[in-house]
């Protein structure tokens, strides 16, 4: 098992051997309803009946048996529309590119950690090589809302709310050795404080929900390679 916080780096060459990510696809994923309700088949991909995300396709002629190891390309991360300027309407402290870039980065790192152990947890390896039986994960989170950002300054005020952010996964499922793509699919979270209640939030407590929402979509992405074996 990797030692946390190691992050795999897949390397350029691959990187550019694919497309650019359609984002206003994943941007649009929250109306689950909507999204099942369109037939719609992207790359020979055809709807996933009873996801369990907002929207999800699949190749139905896909073998994912086949995988036993993963490879986690670095994910991209961007903020909501207008989040910064929205951020320091209200703030005595404003927060700077550079802060947005830790928290990206932060978040980053989170992400490769916590699907990194939950695949591993599940029996399958996860590494940095390209190979017959290694499925490449491209995932991107996008319209990251951080409702109360630490920003780690000194003398920092404590900012109180109830909800504390979300962010929608867009997730593709690759072949690592042809490039084929096997499966994509987008899913919204968000993190409300039970009962709605009021309190403090901090770069703490915004990485342990950040953690939780990345721990369910880890999880259903376990659950969909595990039922493909049924």
């Amino acid at each position: 098992m990797r030692p946390l916080g190691y992050t795999s780096r897949i390397p350029l060459a691959l990187l550019a051997a694919f497309t650019l990510l359609n984002l206003n696809f994943a941007a649009h994923a929250e109306d689950k309803p909507a999204a099942a309700a369109v037939n719609i088949a992207f790359d020979d991909l055809v709807p996933v009946e009873d996801p369990k995300v907002a929207m999800a396709y699949i190749n139905p002629e896909a073998d994912f048996s086949v995988f036993k190891r993963v490879a986690i390309m670095e994910p991209f991360v961007a903020f909501r529309s207008n989040w910064q300027r929205d951020q320091n309407r209200s703030r005595t402290r404003n927060i700077s590119t550079r802060d947005m870039e830790r928290i990206k980065a932060d978040v980053a790192t989170l992400f490769e950690r916590v699907f990194s152990e939950r695949l591993e947890a599940a029996g399958y390896a996860v590494v940095d090589v390209m190979d017959d039986d290694v499925l490449l994960l491209r995932p991107a989170i996008i319209d990251l809302d951080v409702t109360a950002p630490d920003t780690m300054a000194a003398g920092r005020t404590r900012t109180f709310t109830a909800s504390t952010g979300a962010a929608t996964l867009y997730i593709e499922l690759f072949d690592s050795v042809t490039g084929d793509i096997l499966g994509r699919a987008a899913d919204r979270q968000s993190v409300r404080n039970a009962g709605g209640r009021i309190s403090w939030s901090n770069s703490v407590s915004n990485m342990a929900d950040a953690n939780r929402i990345i721990g369910r979509w880890a999880d259903r992405l376990v659950g969909f390679l595990q039922n493909q074996y049924k």
